[in-house]
C-alpha cells in the first residue's frame, strides 16, 4: 500500500519538461545546473509518470462517478464507528469472516440520530 501511495505521488507531482537528447550533454560546471543523476532520474520520473497517466485518468474519473452513491454510505458507517482508534486489529475467522473488535476500554458509543431503529450498536 506504501508503494501505490508513493508512486501515485511520484506520478502526480509536476517535473519539469525535459528535451530528449541524443548525445550526452557535456557536464555542467559546478552550481551550473542539474548533474547527470538528477537528469537520469528525472527522465526516469517523467517516464512512469507518463506511463501512468492513463491509467490515474480512468481511476479519477471512476471516483468522481462513484463518489455521489458512495459518499452518504461512508457517511453513515464512519458515524456508527466514531474513531478508528477505539478498535482492534481486524481478525480473520477460519470460515473467512473478518472481525474488528472494540477495544474493551472505548468509551459507549452513541448512535447517530438518523440510525435506523433496531440498529443495534
Amino acid at each position: 500500500m506504501k508503494h501505490a501511495a508513493l508512486a501515485l505521488l511520484i506520478a502526480l507531482s509536476p517535473l519539469p519538461a525535459l528535451s530528449q537528447e541524443t548525445s550526452p550533454a557535456p557536464a555542467p560546471e559546478e552550481g551550473e545546473g542539474p548533474g547527470l543523476m538528477e537528469r537520469g532520474l528525472a527522465l526516469l520520473f517523467e517516464g512512469f509518470r507518463q506511463e501512468m497517466e492513463p491509467a490515474l485518468d480512468e481511476m479519477g474519473k471512476a471516483l468522481e462517478q462513484l463518489g455521489p452513491t458512495v459518499a452518504p454510505a461512508l457517511e453513515r458507517l464512519m458515524a456508527l464507528v466514531d474513531d478508528m482508534t477505539n478498535y482492534q486489529m481486524p481478525e480473520m475467522l477460519e470460515n473467512g469472516d473478518i472481525i474488528i473488535r472494540r477495544k474493551p476500554d472505548a468509551p459507549p458509543v452513541e448512535p447517530p440520530a438518523d440510525a435506523a431503529p433496531g440498529v443495534d450498536l
